[in-house]
């Protein structure tokens, strides 16, 4: 809504008013001649002008009908064929380029004409005014000064000022401007006044408009407008207030745009009882049936999320418009009720307002949060038949939608067609490479997106952060909080969580801790944030202590905090404060366990090798056991030998329809071979060929000077792989001597001797990993490595041998939680 809309609207008919009290249609009764009918005469002013040329008059009338009907063209070919033009001619023709919006051909013909009037620079200024291009009406009237003919009017000078806009960047020619008002005598002037401090507040000129207004002799309604939405626009929202009760006070009477700047000033300080005060008022000035005041009552209450107050209203306004819908629909969305807002919609497509105009980007942002595909294509369709789906926040929300509905080709596609690409639609491609695990590729998409001169905002660093994060790439993750340091996202509450969880993630928990102690806010999230990290990486003492501050602060613990306690339980084997916290949920919480709380649960439990409980918490929850949980009880049947609940969990696994994951199969092979049944592990081998299911490669990947190695077991690949394994085998002598060993049922090789299983273990992914870390980085300095899949209990073991032997930290990050193996010992206590 432009600052001063009333104004401009005022100096347009003014300057029409203008036209036509120079020369074009002014009518006045200059005496009464007696006639045969006895009815008054008049004679035209435009008679008078043309020394009564009843021609040129004549002509002059259908020129100005041509030009009402903007029959253009042939209002120009009437006017190169009259004998005898006058000023009326000149200015109406300049004035039917302007109506037709052709300015280019109405500067060409000012610039033809050889007497410029101060009607005809005025319709020249108010031609740019009227567009928005501020600049080149201000140049205009700059060669109106210099040419001298005619001096500028209280019309030219509130046309001109009119065209000042939000993005003009005029605060210099303002200034000037008001010089040149002054100078001509026009500073009492309502009207120009008006207009001048609505200039200076879309210049951003908070001071000279308050030292305006404060020396105004006469100030209407227009001016206390123009200062209560500058006030409120650059959110001074208490002075708007005050400047709204002195208007009250002085008893001038508010009109719609005052109601819609106050409201505004309101929702931003949080004032319902206010908010309601003033609604009373606006029953009482007879505005509640003005569509646009409901509109802003509306946006009042669903942004102060009073969305039944909101619905109260919107059912019982005389009038509504296709914003009024926009405002509920969107006020739905944003509480979270998304049925109600399609509900809204529904009713919204059953009337005529201009379709175009519906809230698109907020039905396909809810199918997006839903992941509703279905729904997001029809919205799709309509978008398409309204050729909505051209506007830059509908593109940007398709392409959202299609990428969280993990339709990323649908979304590729649309991104690549977009005219302009703003941070939305690119943050929104990075995080849908995110969802598909393609972190280098979405890191990418950042730089592409930089080098398109597009910075970002507060989303957008928050996913790349994820990415780095995921690639435990603390090099890149520590670039990545300079540059947010650097842009001012520092203080902001989610990208101070994500960098925040970066560093935990990258193994820093120290710096994480010292993020977290940094941030000017926290909220939930952040919390959670940290409540994670030390979960994670094994200190549930930590994730407790975090716990019961969060709860302390203020804040109640939601899903997520409760998922990273009973993490932090299943990892440390506390059985009892797991049960603790998990009945704490329902009973004193009053949320709702989901499946992943259960599953924590379950495999808390058959960890610690209580299976039969484990089986009756499975048989109470209110959905069935699904692959992941069955997967968590086969992985503790193969750490405590319980073969029978084994081959029942296998069973589960298998009777899943399109069970393609692999670690069923490896899990049940394993703990057949471990008991020696070579033949039932060979079996299921069989089946996982006949099946077409493979094992999913281990590899593991250190961080090297910027740059990542990765490894698999007994890599030949790398280019000083040689050096590699002859650190392997000086570790391996070392190890043998401080009593290490290896574990040959985790090597995985059947029939085979056990020499052959030695050296196989010693070539595990991690472990040439670590050996190439501890040839390329100073000795002392710690390490960090990654791996896809689980860490074998020999590994395991070996890790502990070798941090003591180099007398280095090493953390290794598997897809669970985190190890840190320091002096021959595991953050883990060996249960994991």
């Amino acid at each position: 809504m432009a600052l001063y809309s009333t104004s401009i609207n005022q100096t347009r008919k003014a300057l029409q008013a203008h036209i036509v009290s120079s020369s074009l249609c002014s009518l006045f009764r200059v005496s009464r001649f007696p006639s045969e009918n006895a009815k008054d005469s008049v004679i035209d002013s435009r008679m008078v002008k043309t020394g009564f040329d009843l021609d040129t008059c004549r002509l002059n009338f259908q020129l100005r009908k041509l030009v009402d009907r903007s029959e253009i063209e042939h209002a120009r070919k009437l006017f190169d064929e009259m004998s005898d033009r006058n000023t009326v001619s000149v200015n109406t023709m300049l004035w039917g380029y302007v109506k037709v919006g052709n300015v280019s051909l109405a500067r060409e013909f000012f610039d033809s004409v050889v007497r410029r009037t101060a009607v005809l620079w005025t319709i020249m200024i108010g031609a740019y005014s009227q567009r928005n291009q501020f600049k080149n009406a201000f140049n205009v009237y700059v060669e109106m000064c210099r040419e001298g003919t005619d001096r500028p009017d209280e019309v030219t000078f509130a046309t001109l000022l009119s065209g000042c806009s939000d993005d003009s960047n005029a605060a210099k020619e303002v200034v000037q401007l008001h010089g040149h008002v002054v100078r001509a005598g026009f500073d009492t002037d309502i009207k120009v006044c008006n207009t001048l401090l609505d200039s200076y507040w879309k210049s951003r000129c908070l001071e000279p408009a308050v030292q305006l207004f404060s020396g105004m002799q006469n100030k209407d309604s227009v001016s206390f407008n123009v200062m209560i939405t500058g006030y409120s626009k650059c959110q001074m929202n208490e002075g708007a207030i005050k400047l709204f009760l002195e208007m009250r006070y002085l008893g001038l009477k508010p009109s719609d745009f005052t109601f819609a700047a106050i409201f505004c000033a309101i929702v931003c300080l949080d004032g319902v009882v206010l908010g309601q005060q003033v609604h009373g008022l606006v029953i009482k000035s007879n505005f509640v049936s003005n569509v646009y005041v409901a509109n802003t009552m509306l946006d009042f209450y669903s942004k102060q999320v009073r969305i039944d107050d909101a619905i109260k209203l919107f059912d019982e306004v005389p009038e509504l418009d296709g914003v009024s819908y926009n405002i509920i629909i969107t006020g739905y969305a944003n509480n979270e009720q998304y049925e109600e807002s399609v509900n809204i919609f529904r009713r919204l497509q059953l009337t005529r307002f201009n379709r175009r105009g519906f809230p698109f980007e907020t039905m396909l942002s809810i199918a997006a949060n839903v992941l509703n595909l279905e729904m997001g294509r029809q919205i799709h369709a309509q978008t398409i038949l309204t050729m909505a789906n051209s506007e830059v926040p509908v593109a940007n929300a398709l392409v959202d939608m299609y990428a969280k509905c993990s339709k990323f080709d649908e979304a590729n596609i649309i991104f690549a067609n977009l005219a302009w690409k703003s941070n939305v639609p690119w943050t929104a491609v990075i995080s849908a490479n995110i969802q598909k695990g393609l972190y280098e590729d979405a890191l990418k998409l950042f730089n592409d997106m930089r080098r398109d001169a597009i910075f970002g905002d507060q989303s957008t660093f928050a996913c790349v952060l994820k990415a780095s994060a995921n690639l435990a790439s603390l090099s890149i993750g520590k670039q990545l909080h300079a540059c947010i340091t650097r842009v001012g996202f520092v203080a902001n509450v989610f990208c101070g969580s994500a960098t925040l969880d970066m560093y935990a993630k990258c193994g820093s928990i120290k710096e994480a801790a010292r993020i977290f102690q940094e941030m000017p806010v926290r909220n939930i999230v952040s919390w959670n944030a940290m409540i994670s990290a030390y979960a994670q990486n094994g200190d549930a003492k930590s994730t407790f202590m975090f716990f019961n501050e969060m709860i302390c602060s203020g804040l109640l613990p939601d899903s997520v905090s409760f998922l990273s306690v009973l993490t932090a339980c299943s990892h440390q084997g506390l059985v009892e404060e797991g049960l603790r916290h998990f009945n704490s949920m329902t009973q004193r919480y009053r949320l709702v366990p989901r499946k992943e709380h259960y599953t924590s649960m379950v495999d808390l439990l058959c960890r610690s090798g209580q299976f039969n409980e484990a089986e009756k918490l499975m048989a109470q929850m209110p959905f069935e056991p699904d692959e992941i949980m069955w997967l968590s009880v086969l992985s503790s049947c193969r750490i405590h030998k319980n073969r029978e609940l084994a081959k029942r969990a296998a069973d589960k696994l298998f009777s899943i329809e399109n069970l393609r994951d692999a670690a069923a199969y490896v899990n049940l092979s394993n703990i057949y071979a471990e008991t020696g049944n070579w033949e039932n592990a060979a079996t299921v081998k069989k089946v996982m060929r006949r099946q077409g299911i493979k094992k999913a490669t281990a590899y593991s990947w250190v961080e090297i000077e910027h740059k990542v190695h990765l490894f698999t077991a007994n890599d030949v690949k790398h280019p000083k792989i040689e050096l590699i394994k002859e650190k392997v085998n000086t570790l391996a002598k070392r190890m043998e001597e401080e009593g290490y060993k290896p574990d040959t049922s985790y090597a995985l090789l059947y029939n085979v001797d056990d020499e052959i299983k030695v050296e196989s273990l010693k070539y595990h992914s991690e472990r040439l990993a670590i050996a190439f870390a501890l040839i390329s980085t100073p000795e002392g300095s710690p390490i960090l490595v990654l791996k896809n899949l689980r860490t074998c209990p020999d590994c395991h073991a070996a890790i502990k041998v070798i941090s003591k032997i180099v007398e280095r930290e090493i953390t290794v990050r598997d897809p669970s939680r985190f190890h840190h193996f320091r002096d021959g010992h595991c953050s883990c206590g060996d249960f994991w």
